[in-house]
């Protein structure tokens, strides 16, 4: 059984461009001009991970839902990043954490994984790929909120500007 979300169809020119205003908005809002190749290395692969993210579960979620992808999703990612930890850190990824990163992982694991996970793969079937994907442009105006949360930033103009731009997008694409 085919559903809407399973169709292959031709992208929408005005999805495009809007994809295409969001990307530069985040770029600006992130410091364009201020990162390192690494950086540059590491946004194209979230990026990708991102795309992957969503794709990969649009077959999915019509037959399992919303809550069971986000488990498994959660599942799965546990012997990955088991494993990258003790590539990159050694037997040192495995120690106890403290009360404080207690707090933070308990904290990552309930709400910017599970609910987040939730609420993203619950938009998906509503908002479709293409527009659910023009959301990603948050992310670095998050990491900028963030930042100015913990007193550790301060936004000027130019990623005040990129924000207003990624809004743009937002608005061409919906």
């Amino acid at each position: 059984m085919s559903t809407p979300l399973m169709q292959r169809q031709s992208p929408r020119t005005r999805l495009v461009v809007a994809a295409v205003v969001v990307t530069a908005g985040a770029a600006v809002s992130a410091g364009l001009g201020h990162t390192s190749l690494l950086g540059v290395a590491l946004a194209v692969g979230a990026l990708l991970c991102e795309a992957a993210f969503s794709l990969l579960a649009i077959p999915l979620l019509p037959r399992l839902g919303a809550v069971r992808v986000s488990a498994y999703s959660a599942v799965a990612s546990v012997p990955l990043l088991l494993v990258a930890g003790l590539l990159v850190q050694g037997s040192a990824s495995l120690r106890v954490p403290t009360a404080g990163e207690s707090v933070a992982l308990l904290y990552m694991a309930t709400v910017v994984t599970a609910f987040a996970f939730f609420c993203w793969y619950s938009s998906l079937p509503q908002l479709g790929p293409e527009k659910a994907g023009l959301f990603s442009g948050f992310i670095p105006i998050g990491a900028l909120a963030s930042s100015v949360l913990l007193g550790t930033g301060r936004p000027g103009l130019v990623e005040v500007l990129g924000i207003a731009v990624v809004v743009a997008g937002l608005l061409v694409g919906m």
